[in-house]
């Protein structure tokens, strides 16, 4: 073999090992990715669960009929006497 030929084999066989040191770099990087991927999603779920609690809740707290106990018992409210109504006419 010619001086040629052994440096081309030689700088083809530092390719092939380059390439495929590339490789199992781009797939050691997209199992990483993939991973953070699937954290991220199961986080994602978990923080929709926790809203979708969070507006029922908000909107038991905010029904009518909670409104009323919590101004009956807390505030002291209690619903006008027809006497004590009064009617506000705008012109």
């Amino acid at each position: 073999m010619s001086g040629k030929a052994l440096l081309g084999v030689g700088v083809m066989w530092i390719v092939v090992i380059l390439s495929s040191l590339s490789v199992i770099h781009t797939t050691q990087q997209s199992r990483e990715l993939t991973a953070e991927l699937g954290k991220a999603q199961k986080a994602h779920d978990e923080l929709r669960y926790e809203q979708e609690r969070l507006l029922l809740e908000k909107s038991a707290w905010s029904a009518y009929s909670r409104v009323e106990q919590v101004a009956r018992e807390k505030l002291k409210m209690h619903m006008p006497a027809p006497s004590e109504q009064v009617l506000v006419v705008a012109d």
